[in-house]
């Protein structure tokens, strides 16, 4: 269908077809593909992938995992996939029996936008019933390959689809297209919920977070919240309990704070609130040559003009190097003049800065020399003087990337 209309529409066909060496047939099934498209003059690619057979999730969803990444790597702009109605009240209720909230049982999408680098999704197929693609597939002579495990009832989606839908569509014979339908509406109620995220991100002062702000939400707007920035960038959310006691250390601990929810850590320092990867950001050393700002592992770090505050920007000026790093062994610093020279764990803990956070400072080195620590603060020997020309850096450390 696709091959047919592609002169019509004007946009280039390219197949792919995954191997996953699960079955003994596999060969043979990336041969029928080749072959269709050798006769279609269509490129195929084929794509071998290693499914671990003992993967926690089990071996259909570690073949899902694997074969959708392997997909998303393919240089496009759209994948088009062959899901059909059937399909779609197998998956919501497959993910309804999982426990899944209302974007799980939105189930799939006649299209995604492309995002995060990821080509968009088109399903065409999705309001046809199995049964009228297959009439039309014989009508036109077609040929293809059954997956011999499409009929092993041991895997929960060939139960669904062999035993209990049919069950269902005897007592109630529109059973698929109203599950169909009740998707679209979870779906529409998915898209509402995202709205009021984002509604809610930019009220709470986009990221990092305001914690006050996100304090005043509900707990159910708060974990809506943090699913929609974990879903934008690529993190798989913690089963509910986990974001329960989440919530509620939040809201008990006044403290600096470090959750980790699987691969993301939901992090609360100061007045700010932010998602992290679970394995922290990139800290490279990078030198400042007089820009707005400087990345900073998730973060950044800015740097303003004011008169009267932050480092002297004489002294910047006439440094042979000003370079953003993390710290460095032995780092002592005086905060002013009329104080002694600290040491870093002590200025860490004069301003409750945590533990874990502490590895993540960054300093700025002039000369060498620390001139600033984010979160610390100016040394008092590149102290702006009143009515001269400063420059403020400002520590970002929120970070959804």
């Amino acid at each position: 269908m696709l091959h047919d209309l592609a002169p019509r529409h004007g946009y280039v066909l390219q197949a792919a077809h995954v191997h996953h060496g699960l079955s003994p047939h596999a060969d043979a099934w990336a041969q029928a593909c080749a072959s269709c498209c050798a006769t279609l003059q269509i490129p195929f690619s084929l794509i071998r992938v290693e499914v671990p057979r003992d993967d926690a999730a089990g071996l259909e969803a570690a073949a899902r995992r694997e074969r959708l990444a392997a997909l998303d790597a393919i240089r496009c702009d759209w994948l088009a996939f062959g899901h059909h109605q059937d399909d779609q009240a197998e998956t919501l209720l497959f993910r309804l029996l999982r426990g899944s909230g209302v974007r799980g049982a939105a189930a799939m999408a006649p299209f995604e936008l492309p995002s995060a680098g990821r080509p968009g999704r088109v399903r065409p197929l999705l309001d046809c019933r199995r049964a009228g693609i297959e009439a039309w597939a014989r009508a036109r002579g077609l040929d293809w390959v059954e997956d011999e495990s499409n009929a092993d009832v041991r895997f929960s989606r060939n139960f669904l689809r062999h035993r209990a839908l049919p069950a269902l569509g005897e007592h109630f014979p529109a059973a698929v297209p109203t599950l169909a339908r009740a998707a679209a509406h979870f779906r529409e109620a998915s898209g509402l919920l995202d709205e009021l995220a984002a509604l809610d991100e930019a009220t709470c002062g986009g990221e990092p977070l305001q914690r006050c702000a996100v304090m005043s939400l509900s707990d159910a707007r708060i974990a809506n919240l943090l699913r929609w920035q974990a879903r934008r960038h690529g993190w798989q959310m913690p089963v509910q309990a986990r974001l329960d006691e989440a919530l509620r250390q939040l809201r008990a601990v006044a403290q600096p704070l470090r959750v980790v929810l699987g691969e993301m850590a939901l992090c609360a320092y100061r007045d700010l609130l932010w998602l992290e990867s679970a394995v922290g950001g990139t800290y490279e050393p990078r030198d400042w040559c007089g820009s707005a700002t400087l990345s900073w592992g998730a973060g950044e770090v800015r740097f303003e003009l004011l008169p009267g505050q932050g480092i002297a920007r004489s002294l910047l000026e006439k440094a042979g190097s000003v370079r953003l790093a993390g710290r460095r062994p032995g780092l002592r610093m005086q905060l002013a003049s009329d104080r002694p020279r600290r040491q870093f764990k002590n200025l860490c803990q004069d301003v409750a800065i945590p533990a874990w956070l502490r590895d993540r400072l960054p300093v700025l080195w002039v000369d060498d020399v620390p001139a600033w620590v984010g979160g610390i603060g100016v040394a008092a020997e590149f102290a702006c003087a009143p009515g001269d020309e400063g420059v403020v850096p400002e520590w970002r450390p929120a970070g959804v990337a």
